[in-house]
């Protein structure tokens, strides 16, 4: 998919939390998402934002409009990834998939296991849908930052193989990661 000059690409993201969803408190999750990638990309993007709680229909249709009629083509969320009975994040994620990318949750748990034991009860999906990368996040913003730092060199190659813009990043952040054989930007 080559997009034009003026076009940005879009990137959905969507908060889970029953608590923030109602107003409890205040969502941490959208800002942290949208801080991280302003520093990390260099192509012109647009975010989504999607704030809703912890009920599985609700995450599937969110993720189905973002990717199916929003056109995004990559999909981050947070929270809910957990063995709670009210995190649903996974399964929700996982019943809009075409395809399973077990490498990111393996990655993800391995990066948020160097910061606190308790990362190995994350249940952390990457998936495809279409021609989009759905990612699951942790819920707290730290926790946010140190996952993406930890995965996100193969984002921008992995949406190209599958269908998606051409991803740039701003190498003083992370280094997106494309083999050589790949080639270059397309023009």
């Amino acid at each position: 998919m080559n997009l034009q000059q003026s076009e940005k690409i879009r990137i959905g993201l969507v908060s889970v939390s029953d608590r923030a969803s109602r107003g409890v408190y205040e969502d941490k999750g959208i800002p942290a998402l949208q801080e991280w990638l302003e520093n990390a990309l260099s192509t012109p993007w647009e975010g989504l934002p999607r704030l809703i709680p912890d009920e599985q229909e609700q995450v599937e249709k969110a993720l189905c409009e973002l990717v199916d009629e929003q056109g995004c083509c990559l999909v981050l969320t947070t929270g809910g990834t957990g063995p709670a009975p009210r995190d649903v994040t996974p399964d929700a994620t996982l019943a809009v998939a075409d395809r399973v990318l077990d490498g990111f949750g393996e990655r993800m748990r391995a990066v948020n296991l160097q910061y606190v034991p308790t990362a190995i009860l994350s249940r952390q999906v990457g998936v495809i849908r279409k021609s989009a990368l759905i990612v699951n996040l942790p819920g707290q913003p730290k926790a946010i930052a140190e996952t993406l730092d930890g995965i996100f060199a193969a984002v921008p190659y992995c949406i190209e193989l599958i269908g998606g813009p051409f991803l740039e990043t701003r190498e003083e952040v992370v280094r997106a990661h494309r083999p050589a054989s790949a080639g270059k930007k397309p023009v």
